[in-house]
């Protein structure tokens, strides 16, 4: 999977396109500030919203990169650049009843090294113990969401080629070990091919909790069987209820039942995106 932003930055080093942006959002809209399109001429990547908003501005844009070769010429009756502000009521068709302000600019293949910097999207910190099945199928799920993914394992050569750049892997062994290294507001998924390393896992973050409180959320694949197992064991070790009530278990959604890796990736990349606040 290729994230909007990517595609644009290749697209661009072949093709102008015209950037639209957010730049106010007031009321009921479909995006917030930051949010953004490329239109080009024969397509656009991203997305302001959908609806009669989005098709106008394409509309607004694809008519202006008609005139490409004036820009070129630089024809200063031709800006680079303009802004509007658009109501969302009946004159569009949809009954949000917001305001959004839209930004209008040309960019190329100079514009790149910017837009790499000034598009790319914040990223929340994950760590992931385990390169099982379930592993890979989150690392999938969060391919095109704002994470950035640390993939944590005792076992040599157990992660796939060709992934992310937003996605580093990490072999420890021990595995608890990487706890330590972790950046402060790491979410960690905890699904090792043991359940051995799983509860030494669980319990470094417990201590890294207890002495930093640093760790937003902490999820454990299994049963509650497992839990009750792993609550036992980690209580004769010291921890007590309060500790306890800081790891999740079984992680993923309440109410989704599906076991395939691929649907619990999706249920724990939604429960993530929770936690973001």
């Amino acid at each position: 999977m290729h994230p909007p932003l990517d595609v644009l930055l290749q697209r661009l080093q072949r093709e102008p396109a015209v950037l639209v942006t957010v730049v106010a959002a007031r009321g009921s809209v479909p995006r917030e500030a930051g949010a953004w399109m490329a239109v080009f001429s024969d397509g656009a990547e991203g997305t302001i919203g959908g609806g009669h908003l989005e098709w106008d501005a394409q509309r607004e844009a694809r008519a202006s990169l008609e005139r490409v070769s004036q820009w070129a010429a630089g024809d200063p009756a031709i800006p680079s650049s303009w802004e509007r502000s658009v109501a969302l009521g009946p004159s569009l068709g949809q009954c949000c009843g917001g305001m959004v302000g839209l930004r209008f600019e040309r960019v190329d293949a100079a514009a790149i090294p910017a837009l790499q910097l000034r598009l790319e999207p914040a990223r929340w910190p994950v760590a992931l113990f385990g390169g099982g099945h379930v592993g890979r199928a989150i690392v999938r799920a969060l391919a095109v969401l704002p994470f950035r993914l640390v993939w944590i394992d005792s076992r040599d050569e157990v992660f796939p080629p060709g992934l992310p750049p937003h996605v580093v892997v990490e072999h420890s062994d021990p595995v608890q070990a990487a706890v330590a290294d972790l950046a402060p507001g790491t979410r960690v998924l905890i699904m090792s091919f043991s359940h051995a390393e799983d509860l030494e896992v669980v319990a470094a973050c417990l201590r890294r909790i207890s002495q930093y409180d640093d760790l937003p959320f902490v999820g454990l694949i299994g049963s509650r069987t497992k839990w009750a197992t792993f609550s036992r064991r980690l209580r004769e070790r010291g921890f007590g209820e309060t500790d306890l009530a800081r790891i999740t278990c079984p992680i993923g959604l309440p109410g989704i039942a599906g076991k395939q890796p691929e649907v619990i990736a999706a249920s724990v990349a939604a429960q993530l995106l929770m936690h973001t606040a």
